[in-house]
Parts: C-alpha cells; structure tokens; sequence
C-alpha cells in the first residue's frame, strides 16, 4: 500500500519530506487542520502577452489594428483595450474591469531588461535576472509558511525552480489529484479502502511509536532515508485525503479552470501554500491580434473561474493572485501582422492585503517604460526609476511578510533602500 503510494506521488512529482527526526510525536491524525492561509496563485500568460490588448492601451501610430485613442475604455482608475466585440468565446475586457477593477492593481512599465524568453521568464518568476539558483516566489513562499504541506508548490508549467527549498509538484489532472488523495483505497475508490479506519490507525501509531523510539540512534543514511520516507508517507496520507470531500463531481474542462481547481481545493484542504498556473501560446509572431484575442480572453475567463470557486470553497479572502507574462509584444507589427518580443510589459495583482482600484507606473505613447519616483509613484524622468521585477519581488515577499525569514536571506534582492517602495499594496492617501 505504501509503496503504492510512492509511486502515486513519484508520478505526480508529489515531494514528501520531512525532518529526520520531530521533537515530539505526530500522530497523523492530530494534522486535521492544515494551512489556513493565504494562499497565493500565480497565473501566467507564457510567451509575452500583448498589453496594450488588456491594461496598458495604446489608441495611437498603428500600435493596435482593432481600436483607435477615443474607443480606450476606463472604469475608476483603469483604462482598457475594448475587446467585447473582437472575441468569440470568453471574458471580454469590459466585463472583466466590471468585475474586478475595484480590486484589481496594475502595475505598467515594467522593465524585464531583456527580450528572451528563458531569461525573461526567470527574472519575472524569482526576481533575479543573473541567477539559475534562485527559487520563484511561489517556491519560496510556500517553503517559509508551509514546508511540512504534502503539496506546498504545486505547478502546471513555466519557470519553477525551487532553490531547493521546497519540493515541486505536478499533478495535471483532478482524477490524479483523486487518487493520491485516496492512497489507502483501491484505484483511490474512497469506498473500498485496503483496510479498516482501526487497522490504519494502529499502522499510523505504530509507525509514529517506532519513529520515537528510535530517537537520535545513528543509523546508516539509507535506512533514515526508507524511514523518514516510510513516516512522510503515513503522515502525509492522511493529509491528502482531506481533499477529497472538495473534489467537484463534474470536473471542469477548459485547461485554466482545471488548474485552478486542483490549486483551490488544495487550498481548501490546507495542503499547498502556492500554485503557480499557466496557459502558453502567447508568443503571437504572427497573427498577433487574431491570437491574442482568443488568449486573452481565455485567461481572464480563467481568473473569473479562480475566483467564484475560491468563494464556493470559503477561501477566497484568503486569495492572493497575480497575473503576470515574461514580456509583452513590441509596438509595430511585423511583415507576417504578428509583433514580436518587447522587453516592456505589465502585472496585476489583487486578493488579500492589497488595495484595488489603482495603477502603477506607464508607458509612454511608444510604449517605452516611464521612470517612476518610488515614493510618490509620479512619472518623474529626471529623479525616477524604472520599474524591475526585483522590485516586485520585495514586494512580494513583504506581503507575505518573509522578507526577513532565513530562506529569503539566503536569496537576497539587492535593492538599494533608496529604491524601495513604500505604501504599495496599502498606500496611506
């Protein structure tokens, strides 16, 4: 059965790790809680999304073939591309501002540095450009505020180096996520379990009994490897199968929405901290209008998923999400009506501890990023700065309040003090 189970989470590239040795006894069943939150869900539009389709709209010069200047759309301090009648399927910008732009905060001018995808997807990701060692703020994360979660990184693709902090784990599909859930039953078939709820419990405490009695005796190291796997797995079993009772009977079908899905209700189930979600496609060379607005939209019907089942699920106030590209498009099309890469682009954020209703940064009538001064948040040229993805990342990290945790030590951002921001996700005025 056991085995069973290591092969389930081999597959799913599930890690199961634990400390050699806990300080006190933990009985399997005493983790009926979890982590409680919040929870952070990293959407990635892959290949460089075009901003001037979504939140950074650009009317002028033969920017964009599908809107002119007067047709940008605004709703409180956003402004928009409209899209309502240039996709078929999907959420159309309006509906999406509609929506969200009370809770929404963009981030424009975005400074990636450079125009490849590999590096630009790593930069975006962990904040450092120069580095492969670097974790994404999705693995760093969920190694601060809950490393001991079976599925504390879960990943559907896109640059997820975890700086080994953290193990990653992939699990594509909701019947996978069934089965692991159910380790202890056939096929992951809750109603035929391999033994009785009394026999599983002697294991559990047997098992826990035998990982005590041991105490520090030395022991060759792969024999506490098969142990320490051996009390991982016992432990984490029991966790995993609070997943279960989330797991909808219809399963979604679009790509986005089933990653979503197996994220919240890890969520729910208070096995993950983060989930890094991811659609491709993006890297529109050619037909860029025609493919971003079946992209786009897809993504934001995505968000809209995320959401509603974060709110069924009663977590969705604990739900921070980012929405992010490795790049956006360049400002004129190529000879095949496609753009190409553009070391420029956007973010949005919204969720718990952040203030909506807000944008960030701009770019001017060339879509070149504006330099910002970083405590005003004013367009200044001579004083300002341009905006990096280190600078999110500081962010980022103070919001989830790890800036100062040893594993983000390990992993500095190098921002100069007179650089960082100040009153970004909740500005006093």
């Amino acid at each position: 059965m056991r085995r069973q189970f290591l092969k389930w989470c081999g597959l799913a590239g599930v890690g199961l790790a634990v400390p050699y040795r806990f300080q006190e006894t933990t009985y399997a069943s005493d983790q009926s809680e979890g982590y409680a939150g919040p929870y952070y869900l990293i959407l990635n539009a892959s290949g460089g999304w075009d901003t001037t389709y979504l939140m950074d709209p650009k009317g002028i010069e033969g920017i964009n073939r599908l809107y002119k200047q007067g047709d940008i759309q605004t709703q409180g301090k956003h402004t928009f591309a409209p899209t309502r009648s240039h996709i078929e399927e999907g959420m159309c910008n309006e509906d999406f501002y509609e929506k969200f732009g009370a809770e929404l905060l963009t981030v424009n001018g975005l400074d990636y540095s450079v125009d490849n995808h590999a590096p630009a997807s790593r930069y975006m990701a962990t904040g450092k450009l120069d580095s492969l060692a670097y974790p994404t703020f999705a693995a760093l994360v969920a190694a601060c505020q809950g490393p001991t979660c079976p599925l504390a990184f879960l990943t559907f693709g896109n640059y997820s180096v975890t700086g080994n902090l953290v193990a990653m784990s992939r699990v594509p599909y909701l019947p996978s996520l069934q089965r692991i859930a159910n380790a202890d039953a056939v096929h992951g078939n809750a109603r035929s379990p391999y033994h009785d709820p009394f026999v599983l419990d002697h294991i559990e405490r047997t098992i826990a009994d035998y990982h005590e009695a041991l105490g520090d005796a030395p022991q060759l190291p792969r024999a506490t490897r098969g142990e320490n796997m051996l009390y991982a797995a016992q432990l984490n079993s029991k966790s995993l199968s609070r997943v279960t009772e989330h797991i909808p009977k219809e399963l979604p079908r679009k790509r986005l929405h089933q990653q979503a899905e197996i994220a919240l209700v890890s969520f729910k189930a208070g096995v993950s901290v983060s989930a890094n979600l991811n659609i491709g496609q993006f890297d529109s060379h050619a037909n860029n209008d025609k493919d971003q607005m079946k992209l786009i939209p897809e993504f934001l019907d995505g968000i809209v998923y995320a959401t509603q089942r974060a709110e069924e699920l009663g977590i969705r106030d604990k739900l921070v999400i980012v929405l992010q590209s490795e790049m956006g498009r360049t400002p004129k099309y190529n000879s095949g009506n496609g753009k190409d890469h553009w070391s420029v682009g956007s973010i949005m954020f919204m969720g718990a501890g952040i203030q909506g209703n807000r944008v960030i940064g701009a770019t001017n009538n060339e879509q070149f990023a504006e330099k910002i001064e970083p405590q005003t948040w004013k367009v200044d040229a001579e004083q300002g700065m341009r905006i990096r993805p280190e600078h999110i990342h500081l962010a980022l990290r103070e919001l989830a309040g790890i800036q100062d945790h040893p594993f983000s030590r390990k992993f500095p951002l190098d921002v100069k003090e007179a650089c960082q921001w100040e009153e970004f996700w909740q500005p006093i005025s």
